[in-house]
């Protein structure tokens, strides 16, 4: 009688007889098939299987035969039986593989089925099925970091919901992906599974199942979930889902945070997933079944058990398959197949558990802040910026290399605080918050051999404060700065604008200068001072001016001298003054001019001498009077020329002396007088 388990592997067909094998396996569980193996071959090196297809077909049935498929993954030899060489063989699904590879990577604007397609896409054993009705959100940004590549897809499922079991056939297996019931179906022979309560109760040839139980346990009720969306800080985003059961202290409520979404359609889908994961095990139930349809992921109904309300569909959670070929010299025996699983209610939407710990960065990390080619600084309307971590093999350094992570600063409020930029190629301290490698923030900055210091160290250690760098294209020597220098008596506040300085003070500006103060300006000062300007300068004030100077005064202009004011004037002096000019001296006024000295009176000039007035005239003097000339002597007028010399008394004495005097030119002369006229002299010549 020919054997009804056939193993096809790498080595021939008739190399490897089954003697017994065990497997097992369970929704979103890798699973695993252990076969003992009989060989007339002592010789058989586990390289010529390791990493290499294996098919169990189970064909108890020869209409629905069954196949267990995996990769051998472990071959051992365990002894002898008789003259057949004793080998233990392992088989895991392809899946299982992807624990045997880990990575650091970053996947952005990607759903999760379409990151684990590319996963898988990696490697090219994958064979695989998606039966996804729902629609999935896309992720921002989603690190791998230091997982495996199945942990790293097994947690992303988890999260999302999905879940996952092995479809085998003659050629192999494929993992078949779904999130609803729509996704499974029963195998043939399990669409009425009979119930008998013993063997006996069974007739030999039929397929049935035995020593089903059932359990109920308590479970919570509600799940409340919650997130922070920092763009729009005041929406609230917490979302809830219950269901109520028909017993007491069914309304347990599990609150979580952070629920992983920032929209609350799918914070809704969210905690409904997180309620059936915590449902899927509130009514279980266990069974044993020579039925070898019986597979992981699929539908079988029960009939004939005599508590009707489990006569019902139910969907296998989970198998554990032992089957047994006695051994003999001819390669046949006694034959024996043995099915244990689990099940839950069909109606029940399964959800996996989240067993696979997200991995957390355990500390800050460094990074090199990047963007795109040819800018110095890229930043969105947040100030966020983009980087490229040390173990991230597949970036290039441009504005692609991350998400926009947000950059933590001294002070941040509503349109006020403090704010540096990271700039591209600049190394930042990156810190996570709690630790989760998707949540990237940047904390800190530090200096490395490329970037070093702006001021050489160990000699400035003194020395703190902050130099920028003009942008684009600018050099060390173009920047602006503030510099504190501490050491011990030559410290200093250094202050430098690459351009323009531009201060502001909404009220009062006080400005105290111990000793000297000394200013410099290359070009032009404007000073506007919209109200009363008082300077006070206690001891002297030189002004130079090398070119022109204009100063004026709209209205009135008082300058009190305590002393003495000279005014030197290399070239002329105009002086305009549009009404009147007053101007008193309280001792003396000299006036000195080199050439010439004119007075211009549009109307008319009054002088007003206390005592004397004397006028020097180098050489001649002429005074032209248009109409009245008058001359008013309170005491005596004289008039000296030479020899000659003409005095006027107040009495009214007249005394001319000269040697000759001419009166006029014309022919006639008169004289008229009211009195008496006498002419003394010690002669008297009358022609």
């Amino acid at each position: 009688m020919a054997s009804p388990f056939r193993l096809k592997t790498a080595l021939p067909d008739d190399v490897l007889r089954v003697h017994s094998c065990t497997s097992r396996e369970g929704l979103s569980e890798a699973g695993d098939t252990t076969l003992t193996l009989l060989s007339e071959r002592k010789d058989i090196l586990a390289s010529e299987l390791l990493g290499k297809l294996a098919t169990l077909t189970i064909a108890l049935r020869e209409d629905a035969p069954r196949h267990l498929s995996g990769y051998v993954t472990r071959f051992a030899q365990r002894g002898f039986e008789g003259k057949h060489c004793v080998y233990e063989m392992q088989l895991k699904p392809w899946l299982w593989l992807l624990s045997r590879t880990a990575d650091c990577r970053i996947f952005q604007e990607m759903s999760v089925p379409d990151i684990v397609k590319q996963v898988f896409e990696d490697h090219p054993v994958a064979r695989y099925e998606f039966k996804l009705l729902r629609p999935y959100r896309t992720w921002n940004y989603c690190v791998q970091y230091r997982e495996t590549d199945f942990n790293f897809v097994a947690r992303l499922l988890e999260h999302e919901g999905i879940y996952w079991y092995v479809e085998h056939d003659e050629s192999g297996h494929k993992v078949v992906l779904c999130d609803s019931a729509s996704g499974h179906d029963a195998k043939p022979g399990c669409e009425s599974l009979p119930f008998y309560g013993s063997e006996s109760q069974g007739a030999p040839q039929l397929e049935y199942v035995q020593g089903w139980s059932g359990a109920q346990c308590v479970r919570p009720g509600k799940v409340v979930i919650t997130d922070y969306d920092f763009q729009k800080p005041s929406s609230a985003l917490e979302t809830s889902q219950m269901v109520k059961r028909d017993y007491d202290l069914s309304d347990g409520e599990i609150f979580d945070y952070p629920g992983g979404y920032i929209q609350t359609g799918d914070g809704s889908q969210y905690v409904e997933d997180r309620l059936d994961e915590l449902q899927s095990s509130h009514e279980t139930y266990e069974g044993t079944t020579n039925a070898q349809g019986v597979q992981t992921g699929h539908l079988l109904a029960l009939t004939r058990h005599p508590r009707d309300s489990e006569n019902a569909q139910y969907l296998v959670t989970g198998t554990q398959l032992a089957l047994h070929q006695a051994a003999n010299e001819s390669g046949s025996g006694e034959t024996s197949l043995r099915c244990s699983f689990s099940c839950i209610p069909a109606q029940q939407q399964f959800r996996p558990g989240r067993r696979t710990p997200k991995p957390l960065v355990s500390g800050p990390q460094t990074a090199i802040v990047t963007g795109p080619a040819g800018e110095e600084i890229h930043t969105d309307k947040f100030g966020r910026v983009k980087v490229q971590f040390h173990w991230d093999r597949r970036g290039k350094r441009d504005e692609r290399s991350s998400c926009w992570v947000s950059v933590a600063h001294p002070w941040a409020g509503s349109n006020f605080g403090g704010i540096h930029i990271p700039r591209i190629g600049q190394e930042v301290i990156v810190g996570f918050i709690e630790g989760d490698p998707d949540a990237p923030i940047i904390i800190g900055r530090t200096y490395n051999g490329e970037n070093l210091p702006p001021w050489d160290l160990p000699a400035n250690a003194t020395q703190s404060g902050f130099l920028t760098r003009s942008t684009k294209g600018g050099s060390y020597g173009n920047a602006n700065a503030i510099r504190f220098e501490d050491k011990q008596g030559a410290e200093q506040l250094w202050i430098h604008a690459e351009k323009n300085q531009d201060i502001e003070v909404e009220n009062d500006e006080t400005h105290w200068v111990g000793r000297d103060r000394t200013k410099t300006i290359d070009r032009h000062e404007t000073v506007f001072v919209k109200g009363n300007r008082t300077e006070t300068v206690d001891l002297d004030e030189t002004i130079t001016v090398h070119q022109n100077r204009t100063e004026r005064v709209d209205l009135n202009e008082t300058i009190s001298i305590g002393d003495n004011r000279s005014v030197t004037i290399g070239g002329m002096k105009t002086e305009t003054v549009a009404l009147a000019k007053a101007e008193t001296i309280g001792l003396a006024k000299a006036l000195t001019i080199g050439l010439g000295y004119q007075t211009t009176v549009g109307a008319m000039m009054n002088t007003t001498v206390a005592l004397s007035q004397t006028a020097q005239i180098g050489q001649n003097k002429s005074t032209n009077v248009g109409k009245s000339y008058a001359i008013t002597a309170g005491d005596e007028l004289s008039i000296n020329v030479g020899k000659a010399s003409l005095t006027m008394k107040k009495d009214g004495t007249i005394i001319i002396n000269g040697h000759s005097f001419s009166l006029g030119t014309t022919a006639e002369q008169t004289f008229n007088a009211d009195g008496e006229v006498t002419v003394k002299g010690k002669k008297i010549l009358e022609n």
